[in-house]
């Protein structure tokens, strides 16, 4: 809290909440899917004007400090909001080089309705370890994934629970993953003991989610057949020149992220590396997309640049063919985009005023016994996530909130951070509003509300780390010496 002149009490802390929370539910039942275009952001925005009335009015805040918090909140999302246009030109050039159709070829050769749900949740658990970044593996990975499972009949909701289901498995569990170094860092432990730590609860979370969709894949009664597969493999084969080459850019793209390299740059080189090999793979949908006239480099300069920013799509005889090969480019993150800046200007509002701090001491305050601590604390990142709209906050407030809280009940910090990790982390995807939740659903297309039910590890992993918590499993405890120099540091 800064600037304040009055604290705000629970009550109007609340409100604001509450607002947004009844606004949503009436938005979401008379727009449905469609609430994404816009409004929900309204939804953020009036809001925002309640919290901001509320900080003016009664709490006697000046604008110019609401500003300041706003500004710093949308500033923080910056990084996101540059990988999410990156993202969007990726798809698109990939789509118009052929990477994304030759992984759904080729990935119909080898995976059977069977065995698809449990290979799409493990394959993209493989690569967001690899790569740190479950937003990287959906966009890449996990397009192509949803390619196949469509075309082998499944609905779009339990194939994007498969992959997101991986892939926030991966992104928690790899030492490469910026959420998994934040949570250590906020409290007070190191990144390897953290890792091992989170196996023991993210290990069973992993196994009855495999479990779950092993027995899906085999009972759920997927509606596509073998002629169905046949035909759209070979409308892909026919549109496009299938190979191997192909596969170098993601290759290339996923040791660039492997070797470190900042995601921003990495995209960037696999998008427009994606352009390069459509100019040498796919001259016939280089003319396809350009037009006619003008000379080949006059035309894929055009389709190129076409595919980066805006929306290209790809013609066939088969209509399922023709919904997997289209995309939007960076113009169709655009309202995603709108949509975080409206959640973050919510959250700097709430934050700047102090509501969200005096929210977060209520729910301390009931706290009591281990197991109502940890349960808190998953509550209190849920909470978070719900109202800040992100899930780098949704780690840092509480990281902030709880530490001192853990250390003075004798517990160390790995047991903290593993308690953020298995709430704020994974459940940001499930939320319509957050920035992971409108990220993932804009990538894959599939609406938030229609993959979260099946996102079976996301929505096992909190409640298996309070279960932990109340049965005392799992718990790594200070010795009675490391508790008297804790004693110590908090004293001073």
């Amino acid at each position: 809290m800064t600037n304040l002149q009055k604290k705000p009490s629970l009550g109007e802390a609340l409100i604001p909440i509450l607002f947004l929370i009844i606004l949503l539910v009436i938005n979401i039942r008379i727009f449905g899917t469609d609430s994404l275009s816009g409004s929900n952001q309204m939804v953020l925005i009036l809001s925002s004007a309640l919290a901001g009335l509320i900080a003016i009015f009664r709490l006697k805040i000046g604008w110019e400090p609401l500003q300041e918090g706003i500004v710093r909140s949308i500033g923080a999302a910056m990084p996101s909001i540059l990988i999410l246009l990156l993202i969007g030109a990726l798809a698109g050039t990939w789509l118009l080089s052929g990477i994304v159709p030759a992984m759904i070829y080729y990935g119909l050769q080898i995976l059977s309705p069977g065995i698809f749900l449990i290979a799409a949740c493990v394959v993209s658990a493989i690569v967001s370890i690899a790569t740190g970044s479950s937003w990287t593996t959906v966009a890449t990975v996990g397009v192509a994934l949803l390619g196949i499972g469509k075309a082998l009949g499944f609905e779009d909701g339990v194939i994007a629970g498969a992959i997101i289901s991986g892939a926030y498995f991966g992104d928690k569990m790899s030492p490469l993953s910026d959420t998994t170094n934040l949570a250590p860092a906020m409290a007070g432990t190191d990144l390897f003991t953290h890792i091992r730590h989170m196996t023991k609860t993210t290990t069973p979370s992993i196994l009855i989610t495999l479990i779950i969709f092993g027995v899906m894949g085999y009972t759920i009664g997927a509606t596509g057949s073998v002629e169905q597969v046949k035909g759209i493999s070979t409308v892909i084969s026919e549109k496009f020149n299938i190979n191997g080459w192909l596969f170098i850019v993601p290759i290339l793209v996923l040791v660039m992220i492997v070797k470190k390299v900042p995601a921003v740059p990495a995209l960037l080189a696999g998008a427009l590396l994606g352009g390069v090999f459509a100019v040498i793979f796919q001259p016939q949908i280089i003319q396809t997309i350009a037009g006619e006239g003008g000379t080949y480099t006059f035309q894929s300069f055009k389709a190129v640049m076409m595919a980066l920013y805006g929306e290209i799509s790809i013609t066939t005889s088969n209509e399922m063919v023709n919904e997997l090969l289209s995309t939007g480019g960076m113009a169709g993150m655009l309202y995603t985009i709108w949509l975080i800046i409206c959640a973050m200007i919510f959250g700097g509002i709430m934050e700047e005023s102090g509501m969200l701090m005096v929210i977060a001491e209520a729910v301390i305050a009931k706290v009591h016994s281990l197991g109502s601590l940890i349960a808190s604390t998953a509550a209190t990142c849920v909470f978070f996530n719900l109202t800040t709209s992100d899930q780098y906050l949704a780690i840092l407030v509480p990281g902030r909130m709880y530490a001192d809280i853990y250390k003075k009940r004798g517990l160390k910090g790995e047991n903290l951070s593993r308690t953020l990790e298995d709430s704020a982390t994974v459940t940001s995807v499930l939320v319509p509003w957050n920035t992971c939740g409108a990220t993932q659903a804009s990538v894959l297309g599939v609406a938030t509300l229609t993959y979260a039910p099946y996102c079976f590890f996301n929505i096992i992993s909190p409640f298996m780390t309070v279960l932990y918590g109340y049965f005392k499993l799992g718990i790594n405890y200070y010795t009675e010496e490391e508790m008297r120099e804790i004693q110590k540091e908090l004293a001073v």
